[in-house]
């Protein structure tokens, strides 16, 4: 009896001050990052500003959600639309992603071949990928595809491969399986996001070079943002392993995290593929 009442309650938790927090962290966040991306010297501050007040936020908020499951208030129809709600928020990602992919198709099949076509406003525009756009006498050279970004795939893709080596020993009680597998993910991630640094410092152009810039750092910078929350979480869900947390039947909270976790390993794939290779 007590068991099925507790399946057919839906626990409400009381009023946080956590979304706010996340809000400011985001907005402090991305506009370091903007900053970042056009050179300028306050860029890294307020992005280390940003991710500070983000980390505060998720540890709190993390901390907040992982006591209410501990207390066994977030079971039965809780743990139903916590699936549900990670369905739909993977869903708003991909349609997040899409518009920017939507934007690069748009720029390069139909905004740059119609302006080459206006030769009298534009003399001498081919409309050729990779273009800065007409009017940009800046010279740049594209990121080239199979030096540190194909590392990157391939670093990204073995991630992937971990995640689900951890999910497979959490399934069947072997506890070293799982924390070696997470362990060796959130160590792939953090290496593909130095390399991913390290391309954008040696980059010979800014947001600023047209078109190609805008989309370029855009599409690449939004996924390494979603590898740093992921990595976060990925780091959270290790604790909680320590811990002794999740079990073979009762694991969501590992789960979620690994559909978002192949989430990003599918959009960079895309990437590699439509922004770096083509």
């Amino acid at each position: 009896m007590i068991m099925a009442n507790h399946s057919s309650e839906y626990y409400v938790p009381p009023p946080s001050r956590w979304p706010i927090v996340g809000s400011l962290a985001l907005l402090t966040l991305a506009g370091g990052f903007i900053l970042f991306l056009d050179k300028m010297a306050a860029g890294p501050y307020v992005m280390a500003l940003g991710a500070a007040i983000l980390i505060y936020m998720l540890v709190g908020w993390f901390g907040s959600v992982i006591r209410e499951d501990q207390a066994g208030k977030l079971g039965g129809r809780v743990d139903m639309s916590f699936r549900w709600g990670m369905v739909w928020f993977i869903f708003s990602e991909v349609m997040f992603f899409g518009g920017f992919f939507g934007a690069l198709f748009y720029a390069r099949n139909f905004t740059l071949p119609s302006l080459a076509d206006a030769q009298m406003l534009w003399p001498g525009f081919s409309g050729a990928w990779p273009s800065a756009g007409p009017g940009i006498r800046e010279q740049f050279t594209p990121m080239a595809a199979w030096g540190i970004p194909a590392l990157n795939t391939l670093i990204l893709l073995s991630s992937g491969a971990t995640v689900t080596w951890a999910h497979w020993g959490l399934k069947q009680g072997r506890r070293r399986q799982l924390k070696i597998g997470l362990i060796l993910t959130i160590l792939l991630g953090l290496t593909f996001l130095v390399l991913q640094a390290h391309e954008y410092l040696d980059a010979a152009f800014t947001i600023r070079t047209g078109i190609y810039g805008a989309t370029f750092y855009m599409l690449t910078g939004f996924h390494g943002m979603h590898v740093t929350l992921g990595a976060i979480m990925l780091t959270v869900i290790t604790f909680r392993v320590f811990a002794g947390h999740f079990s073979p039947d009762d694991h969501f909270g590992f789960e979620a995290v690994s559909w978002y976790w192949h989430f990003v390993d599918v959009v960079w794939l895309l990437l590699f593929v439509f922004v770096y290779w083509l």
